[in-house]
């Protein structure tokens, strides 16, 4: 299944393959405060539908992973990263088009004690 999504302005667009039903709720200090649903898929599964450089890119603590925004409206569609050696992209949920969040289980995930 593919879904297409974007940062709130559209100059960040993207395509992923893959389907879900349970999305990832952190409550590490960057996430709970962006509010992230996270679905993680192999990065190859995710396309860039505009050109890579018109990502700004944040790191933070062990700088494992790339927090992908838009410079123009701030939003946060996706993040890179290579947990246990393999490339993986880890999907805001929030940003993907025709998704109903009521109907998507979350799964909680202490990253605060990490």
């Amino acid at each position: 299944m593919s879904h297409h999504g974007s940062c709130h302005c559209g100059q960040i667009r993207f395509e992923v393959q893959g389907e879900f039903d349970t999305a990832m709720e952190c409550n590490c200090s960057h996430c709970s405060r962006k509010g992230y649903l996270l679905w993680f898929v192999p990065r190859d599964h995710l396309t860039l539908e505009t050109p890579a450089d018109t990502l700004g890119t944040y790191t933070f603590n062990k700088h494992a992973i790339k927090h992908h925004f838009c410079p123009q409206c701030g939003c946060a569609p996706f993040g890179f990263g290579a947990p246990r050696g393999v490339e993986m992209a880890a999907i805001n949920v929030r940003c993907l088009e025709g998704v109903e969040l009521s109907s998507v289980k979350r799964k909680f995930i202490d990253g605060r004690s990490l």
